[in-house]
């Protein structure tokens, strides 16, 4: 048997923790997978003396991650502290440039710096690994990277955060607002005390940058895309949705175009009997569409001290056993240029919320904008508000509307709605969720 890998891991939170107790209590299957023994040797983290749940005794402590990443003590530098730059960046860059392997789960600092990190990598001989990184415990980076190696890949799109899927699937199913659903999701664990990045679907983002990159062959840029979270949906979108066939799933989408890649995250209505719609709470999944192979779909738990331990340790015993492959699945000299695509020319079908007062002529006024911009109207219904209390202002009085159009462009769409809001027919803005049909 060869000599053991020694693994140093920077950031004992639940998932190095995790990682710590999966190699060891798995020490031995995982020898024999990978002809060599697996050994963490050495920890960095911010407090010593954290209960951590795991033993510490054997292992050399460094204050420094830095200090751990140039060590000698070590073969494979695994990195879980987290943050796109500080400390993170300058560990993994450290270990990077000593020739070291680097395992890390960190999305933000692969879509801010992952090609400048890959480039590193293959410059000094080491590898740079990431499955942790997008989509927690499935095995999505390996399936692009090497399983769908042989395809063309043409779009692949997903469920890429689960505190979104849980406030969603909480809200379709009990009627609930989306404020009532973050905070049960926040005391459960499942939303952070400042949710922004979850809601607001820059965590997709980061998520879609990386896999856009491996899918398709380009440079990283996470700049370049379109975003929009949930905190504007209301149970009565998820009540229409359903009306319809559909249900709202919050997505990442990538895919080529003629005119560059689309990168989008955003709201969208799916079919119900469309795989990613029967995706429910914190699960995630992804679904990759190739020349041959057709499309395959992965899902499981996106993310979680385990499940995100388990794909740090299969980027390890892969590692162990001598596997490498270009960080982005081709060398960087290969990465084609980022062109992207604008999100003005996207087409499909619309869904339209809006609140109209009820007076003669404001249903025609709506027509004839959409008309103006040649959007075709597959149907248009007046939702009668719940009887309640005298109105105590104008939106109170307003009548909810709801248009579904035939496949039109992003750009057709929002310029009859700027005319609309322009034209006084309307109270407030509009609700616009795009309908996919995957």
């Amino acid at each position: 048997m060869q000599e053991p890998l020694r693994v140093g891991i920077a950031g004992l939170g639940t998932v190095g923790a995790s990682v710590v107790r999966m190699l060891r209590d798995n020490a031995d299957a995982i020898a024999i997978r990978t002809g060599r023994p697996v050994e963490v040797v050495a920890v960095s983290a911010r407090d010593p003396r954290r209960e951590r749940g795991i033993r510490m005794d054997g292992l050399e402590w460094f204050d420094d991650p830095v200090a751990l990443a140039r060590s000698n003590a070590i073969d494979l530098f695994v990195e879980l502290i987290g943050g796109e730059d500080g400390v993170a960046r300058e560990s993994v860059s450290t270990a990077l440039a000593s020739g070291r392997s680097v395992v890390t789960a960190n999305k933000a600092l692969l879509a801010a710096h992952g090609l400048e990190l890959a480039r590193l990598a293959e410059s000094r001989g080491g590898a740079l690994s990431f499955e942790a990184a997008v989509a927690g415990g499935i095995p999505v980076i390996k399936t692009l990277r090497e399983a769908l190696a042989g395809n063309q890949i043409h779009r692949l799109y997903g469920i890429l955060n689960g505190t979104c899927n849980y406030i969603l699937t909480r809200m379709e199913t009990e009627g609930l607002t989306f404020a009532a659903c973050l905070k049960d999701a926040q005391e459960l664990g499942y939303a952070e005390a400042d949710p922004t990045f979850d809601v607001e679907g820059w965590d997709t983002a980061h998520k879609l940058a990386i896999l856009t990159s491996v899918a398709f062959g380009t440079e990283i840029d996470k700049n370049a895309i379109f975003v929009e979270g949930i905190s504007t949906i209301e149970p009565e979108d998820l009540a229409a949705a359903d009306e319809l066939g559909y249900r709202i799933k919050l997505l990442g989408i990538a895919q080529r175009t003629d005119t560059g890649i689309e990168q989008r995250v955003h709201p969208a209505m799916v079919p119900k009997d469309s795989d990613i719609a029967r995706i429910s709470g914190v699960t995630n999944a992804v679904a990759v569409e190739g020349d041959f192979v057709g499309c395959v779909v992965l899902s499981g738990p996106g993310a979680g001290g385990h499940a995100t331990a388990s794909a740090v340790v299969a980027d390890i015993v892969d590692l162990a056993r001598g596997n490498s492959v270009p960080p982005l699945g081709r060398p960087t000299s290969a990465l084609e240029p980022y062109v992207r695509a604008q999100m003005r020319t996207h087409e499909g079908g619309y869904y339209l919320r809006l609140r109209v007062p009820d007076r003669p002529g404001a249903f025609a006024a709506i027509a004839q904008r959409m008309a103006d911009e040649d959007i075709s109207l597959d149907s248009i219904v007046q939702r009668n508000r719940p009887p309640s209390a005298a109105p105590r202002h104008l939106c109170d009085q307003a009548q909810p509307v709801t248009i579904i159009t035939h496949e039109t462009t992003e750009r057709a769409v929002r310029t009859a709605l700027g005319q609309i809001e322009a034209d006084g027919v309307v109270v407030g803005r509009a609700q616009l969720i795009r309908i996919e049909n995957l």
